[in-house]
């Protein structure tokens, strides 16, 4: 019974593991059609956008940064990602009347990281053509996960600032200069210990980042760092932590269960043969 008993414990406490893995391999499942506000309430962000990388409207995911200019303008707007997250960009061009325009047009989204490194797109439609009918376009970009550290050759996702960059890559040429509307958003999905590293940025990769003795002096001046100023809500992670520790305390649980229960099952009872008494 006791040994019985050992086995029920373990494999209730693996099914309890297993259902802890369930929602995240869910989550692990691409989705090219998130839209902004979908994890998190919409909030308004900045009404203007810059039209280089420097000049860039900061927003923070969940807000939504809405724009006006001219058709053929770059325009460029900044936000923060940190450690173990996955950015979601969401993007929606309100084109001009189609009576006043001549043709299709072709819209493009990039982002870049703080280096100005552009990064790819797991997912999503980063280009789309809208034929001269269209009323407006809407592109989408998922990017990798952000991890805590990287080779130095490598181009993953490091935490830091993301630059969007927004632009129209074909048109007729008498439609430039004809006025557009933009709105982007950004969503994140927390991915964890599943991309996480054993190593970790001294500072995030923030542009205009001060050295050590000209962050000593802003603070001292209080005046907060580029760094402090780029951060989310709530601040940047140390990247040290993630669920990895919840997985590999579990799984030392379980191993501990298992060899309790093998060594119940290999000693046997325990008991003593009987032998007959001496005649």
């Amino acid at each position: 019974m006791r040994t019985v008993r050992i086995l029920a414990t373990a494999a209730l406490a693996g099914a309890a593991f297993l259902g802890l893995m369930g929602p995240a391999a869910v989550a692990d499942s691409p989705s090219a059609t998130a839209s902004p506000g979908t994890d998190t309430a919409s909030e308004a962000g900045p009404t203007e956008a810059g039209t280089t990388f420097r000049t860039a409207a900061r927003f923070l995911p969940g807000q939504q940064a809405t724009a006006q200019a001219a058709t053929g303008d770059y325009l460029y707007w900044v936000f923060p990602a940190d450690t173990g997250q996955r950015p979601t960009v969401n993007a929606t061009v309100t084109l001009p009347d189609a009576a006043l325009r001549h043709g299709p047009t072709t819209w493009r989204v990039d982002v870049y990281d703080g280096l100005r490194r552009r990064q790819p797109c797991m997912y999503g439609t980063q280009s789309r053509t809208a034929a001269k009918e269209t009323a407006s376009v809407e592109l989408a970009c998922v990017l990798r996960p952000v991890r805590a550290s990287a080779d130095a050759w490598a181009n993953d996702p490091l935490p830091g600032s993301y630059y969007v960059r927004l632009t129209v890559t074909g048109l007729p040429d008498e439609d430039l200069g004809q006025p557009f509307t933009a709105r982007i958003g950004v969503t994140t999905l927390d991915k964890g210990g599943a991309y996480a590293t054993d190593g970790s940025l001294a500072a995030p990769l923030v542009p205009g980042a001060t050295t050590a003795d000209q962050a000593e002096a802003d603070a001292d001046a209080g005046r907060p760092s580029a760094v402090e100023a780029a951060a989310p809500e709530d601040g940047w992670s140390s990247g040290w932590w993630s669920d990895r520790w919840i997985w590999t305390a579990a799984g030392g649980v379980l191993a501990a269960l298992a060899g309790i229960g093998g060594h119940a099952l290999t000693r046997g009872s325990g008991r003593r043969p009987r032998v007959p008494p001496a005649v």
